[in-house]
Order: C-alpha cells, then sequence, then structure tokens
C-alpha cells in the first residue's frame, strides 16, 4: 500500500490517503477533517480519483470535510456520489455536525464549509469488510471514546500485509479521551484489551493524530495500556 498523511484543521487531525501502490490512481480516504482544501489540492496534484470514505468515528474534526469532498468534481462520475461509511452509532455525528459539536460546530459554520450531509452513507459494523481499489479494510468496533468508534485493519488484496488505522482509540503514547458525550472509558479499556492488545506487536498503528506506532511499543511503553 501507498499511504499519505495530511495532518489538518485545528487539532492537527490525520486525512489518510491510501492507494494500491504510489502508480495507483484510485483512493481511499479515512477521515476527512475541515479543511477540504488542502485535501482537494493533493488528490488533484496527483490525479487520484477516490472512491470511498471510511470515518473511524463521527467527531467534527474527523468528519467535517466530508460533505465537501463527497460533492467535488473530481471526476464527474463520483460527484456527489462519493460513498461514506460509517458506526451507525456516530451517524447523527455525521448528519448534524454543527448541532452536535459545540463551539467547533460555529467554526465549522463560519468558516463556509458546507454540511449537508453526504447523500450516501452506509453503516460498517464490527466484522465487516470493505474492499475496494484493490484494497481491503477490516472493521473493528472499538468503542469508547465514542459509542460509534472504529479501527481499520487495512492491507492490500493480494498481501498479508497489514495496518492499523486506529483512529481516536490509540495513539502514540495515549489513548482517546472519553469524556465527550458519547464516551465511556470503562467500554474503551474493554475494546482495547479485547479487539487491539491481542493484535500482533509488529503491527502499524497510524492513528487520527500524531505519528506511527505499533502495537508492540504501546503496550510495552503507553502508561495508558500499561495501567490496563
Amino acid at each position: 500500500m501507498f499511504i499519505r498523511q495530511l495532518p489538518l484543521w485545528l487539532a492537527q487531525t490525520n486525512c489518510w490517503i491510501i492507494s494500491r501502490s504510489k502508480d495507483d490512481l484510485e483512493c481511499i480516504l479515512v477521515d476527512v477533517p475541515p479543511s477540504p482544501d488542502e485535501i482537494i489540492d493533493t488528490l488533484r496534484s496527483h490525479d487520484l480519483k477516490p472512491v470511498a470514505i471510511l470515518a473511524t468515528h463521527g467527531h467534527i474534526d474527523h468528519v467535517g470535510g466530508i460533505a465537501t469532498i463527497a460533492r467535488t468534481k473530481l471526476l464527474a462520475e463520483t460527484a456527489g456520489q462519493l460513498p461514506v461509511y460509517i458506526n451507525n452509532a456516530d451517524k447523527h455525528l455525521l448528519l448534524d455536525p454543527v448541532g452536535t459539536s459545540g463551539a467547533l460546530g460555529q467554526e465549522l459554520l463560519d468558516s463556509g464549509i458546507d454540511v449537508t450531509p453526504p447523500e450516501l452513507i452506509y453503516d460498517l459494523e464490527d466484522g465487516d469488510v470493505f474492499k475496494g481499489s484493490g484494497l481491503v479494510f477490516e472493521t473493528l468496533h472499538t468503542p469508547g471514546h465514542t459509542e460509534g468508534s472504529l479501527c481499520f485493519l487495512a492491507r492490500d488484496a493480494d498481501s498479508s500485509e497489514r495496518v492499523l488505522f486506529s483512529g481516536d482509540h490509540l495513539f502514540k503514547g495515549s489513548i482517546g479521551r472519553t469524556d465527550l458525550p458519547g464516551g465511556s472509558y470503562a467500554k474503551l479499556v474493554e475494546s482495547m484489551k479485547s479487539r487491539i492488545l491481542p493484535l500482533d506487536d509488529a503491527l502499524i498503528v497510524l492513528p487520527g493524530h500524531g505519528g506511527s506506532t505499533t502495537i508492540g511499543v504501546e503496550k510495552s511503553s503507553n502508561p495508558f495500556l500499561l495501567n490496563m
């Protein structure tokens, strides 16, 4: 896989652009912060064609740019028809990013970003597998940061080597906050123990904020995981 990282908006939220190789033009987007112009510039400069958006969860800094990207005429056949995948428990956050986000919602309105929900929204549940552009994404439901938080185990369709897109569930040296609506520390601990910690130590983790790490590094040094 060829993966581009774009840290954007107020919290430097990572937008991940994944294609099968550097020369493949079709791509998948994981999380779309409210900085669509930068994302569009990157896609156009590399002639990339997004075929789907996967959202790790529904917080505004991860989904606030989705409406704009979904409706941008990157290619005529995708304009307004780019499918978006999110867990049903967080769908309401995508449908009303302003009303569910307090002051950050007002920031979105003030910036003039499109907040109309995208036309094509599909549910992803635990164990669901999304396939597109020669890539495979296995869905892990990891509630805690939000009720609908997801992590994605991604690989090339012809390879067994995987990476984990962890959203705001697991970071390098930290974990997602649980004090926002829909958050639960007890659920985060349970889903971390049952879904994430059993994964291979060498697995690369690509989080929603900050740099990459591995499962093994976090198990041995992340103070929050050590407490678990």
